[in-house]
């Protein structure tokens, strides 16, 4: 290649990130022109919470290779942390049941310590029933003491609590938590999981995630299971839409501007949580960029790339692929204690793997497997895609019936309306691998 053609390919690849960008924002102005700013900052919030999520699966499938089919999971712990931080405690829930709760675990970390040591010590047919008698007193002296616990703290207010609460800490001290819970998490995961090979590792990884999930439905004692939470606290310096309504200077400076006082609240809330967003998304930028372009992420890219000849100069391929897991898995985490304080309320029957997993994925691809930017791209305009395929699909849906006299396949195709999201994510992930297959903004 030429000089010439060389210079004005790298120019060109300088211009396409900023010519990405400014499509999505063009995206945005418009969604506030036609359907309003408050429709625009919602989707723009969510986009940006889903762009971290996809920060994170590409920090383990675009530094490392590893294919982690269950971020829903750590999504769900980073939600929890939330309900364990900010919330007030319930009166009386912990006096009641707290103390066998926390014995009930310690007996069973006993428990498995002590089969361990056993395990390692121990030689011939004596090691296998010793192992068996310790967990299985542990798990029965685990249930003595954790079941009374557990109904005692249910037995609280069960309308309304039902549960030990939270320990009514700021909102923002929650964000790092629900990265710390989402990593130990993962160390764990990646202790067990991660000398599989990346099918396996993906199977055990959606597994787990189910696992914790149905964890959450059903310790009500923990979250209220599928009775939510409701009320988490926001995050300061985000204000409460009535607090703004109730202000007189407020209302009377929405009134000077022509904008209706309630209107003006929800869009000053969702513009304090949008500073809140960005603030933490350049943050998470700045860190992965230097991460990326230090040592350390030239040799994360040379195992992924190829694993035998990192291993061949040296490299602990099984802790650095821990290394990345959690780290990703941590940024994961943090996204979903976000999202849960944007929501305010944690509600476990709505972690799902289409939204939790699989559309992340999509986000991690389309954007550009390896790119941290290519991860905020196609985590806002994925996001943007599934939002408003949900709003054209029953219009598109009934022009294409429009031409067919009213019958059953008529009436079939209208109530196949509600499945254009699926549709539309695979036209869109089917273009992008066959005419740009490394995403829209590529690795370096």
């Amino acid at each position: 290649m030429s000089t010439a053609r060389q210079a004005d390919a790298a120019a060109g690849g300088r211009l396409r990130a900023p010519l990405f960008f400014a499509l999505m924002a063009g995206l945005i102005v418009l969604e506030g022109m036609t359907s309003g700013w408050n429709s625009a900052l919602g989707i723009l919030n969510m986009g940006l919470l889903s762009a971290i999520m996809a920060l994170g699966v590409n920090m383990q499938w675009g530094y490392a290779g590893l294919f982690n089919a269950g971020a829903m999971g750590f999504v769900a712990l980073g939600g929890l942390a939330p309900v364990l931080i900010s919330m007030p405690p319930t009166p009386g829930a912990f006096k009641a049941g707290g103390f066998g709760i926390l014995a009930a675990f310690a007996v069973a970390a006993i428990a498995v310590i002590g089969a361990v040591w056993l395990y390692r010590t121990l030689r011939g047919k004596l090691r296998g029933l010793a192992v068996a008698a310790v967990l299985i007193v542990g798990f029965f002296t685990f249930r003595w003491l954790f079941d009374p616990a557990v109904d005692a703290i249910e037995a609280i207010n069960p309308s309304a609590a039902g549960n030990l609460g939270g320990l009514g800490l700021p909102t923002l001290v929650s964000w790092p938590v629900g990265a710390l819970l989402a990593a130990g998490a993962a160390w764990l995961v990646g202790k067990i999981a991660l000398g599989l090979r990346s099918d396996y590792l993906a199977i055990a990884t959606l597994g787990i995630a189910e696992i914790v999930v149905a964890v959450l439905k059903n310790e009500q004692w923990l979250d209220r299971g599928v009775l939510n939470v409701n009320g988490i606290p926001r995050p300061w310096p985000v204000p409460y839409e009535i607090d703004l309504q109730n202000s007189h200077a407020f209302v009377t400076k929405m009134q000077a501007w022509g904008i209706d006082p309630t209107l003006g609240s929800t869009i000053t809330v969702k513009l304090a949580f949008l500073l809140l967003f960005v603030i933490v998304i350049f943050a998470l930028i700045w860190l992965t960029e230097m991460s990326l372009r230090s040592p350390w992420g030239r040799m994360m890219r040379a195992i992924r790339d190829n694993e035998v000849s990192a291993a061949a100069m040296g490299k602990n391929v099984t802790r650095r692929h821990l290394q990345i897991f959690v780290l990703g898995s941590a940024v994961i985490g943090l996204a979903g204690a976000m999202m849960i304080s944007l929501d305010g309320q944690m509600t476990p029957s709505s972690y799902n793997p289409l939204r939790y997993t699989f559309i992340v994925l999509v986000m991690v691809i389309v954007g550009g497997s390896g790119s941290n930017w290519g991860s905020i791209l196609g985590g806002v305009l994925i996001w943007y895609v599934w939002v408003k395929a949900g709003d054209w699909g029953p219009d598109m849906m009934a022009i294409l019936a429009s031409p067919f006299p009213a019958g059953p396949f008529k009436e079939h195709m209208i109530d196949s309306a509600a499945h254009m999201r699926m549709l539309v994510m695979g036209i869109i992930l089917l273009g992008v691998l066959r005419f740009s297959p490394r995403g829209l903004l590529p690795e370096k």
